[in-house]
């Protein structure tokens, strides 16, 4: 599918949803992973992941198109157009939109194979506490008895890096 035709689409549904014309641009943005879509308070553009086309199919894709116009229609209208906010509800819930939408299955596949790297341990309780990301143990405490934690490098194949 292309831009164009993802355009048009977003235009007819639009009209036969909300009764209201989409008058911006509404494009593929391959650049996504961990969202379906989004839309741009500014310029009012919406782009789509075309990987949740390829992953899920056209019907996944219109609810996550149908949610992007939610927000869309409602900012334009003055009305509440946040997740939270219960016209946002009320409209998602009334066109069918999604309220998430699934993650496409390389990226699932990606953030499995994403291995720990770093333990936080706590000096006082023992509790530990593994990230992927480095990070500054200063800043934090434990969540089980608020003591003190130590940063530590786990080793790991090289192959795994």
């Amino acid at each position: 599918m292309t831009n164009e035709e993802l355009q048009t689409w977003v235009e007819q549904l639009s009209l036969e949803h909300f009764e209201w014309p989409f008058r911006h641009r509404a494009v593929f943005n391959a650049r996504l992973r961990t969202t379906g879509g989004r839309y741009f308070l500014r310029s009012h553009h919406i782009e789509i992941n075309p990987h949740q086309l390829e992953a899920f199919g056209i019907e996944e894709v219109e609810r996550i198109i149908k949610h992007e116009l939610c927000h869309y229609h409602l900012h334009i209208h003055g009305m509440g157009y946040r997740h939270r906010d219960a016209e946002f509800k009320y409209w998602l819930k009334r066109v069918g939109g999604s309220r998430y939408c699934q993650a496409p299955p390389a990226i699932e596949q990606q953030k499995r194979k994403e291995l720990y790297r770093y333990k936080l341990l706590c000096t006082a309780c023992q509790t530990q506490y593994l990230r992927k990301r480095k990070m500054n143990p200063d800043k934090y405490r434990c969540g089980k008895c608020s003591g003190k934690l130590t940063l530590e490098q786990l080793d790991l194949p090289q192959e795994s890096w």
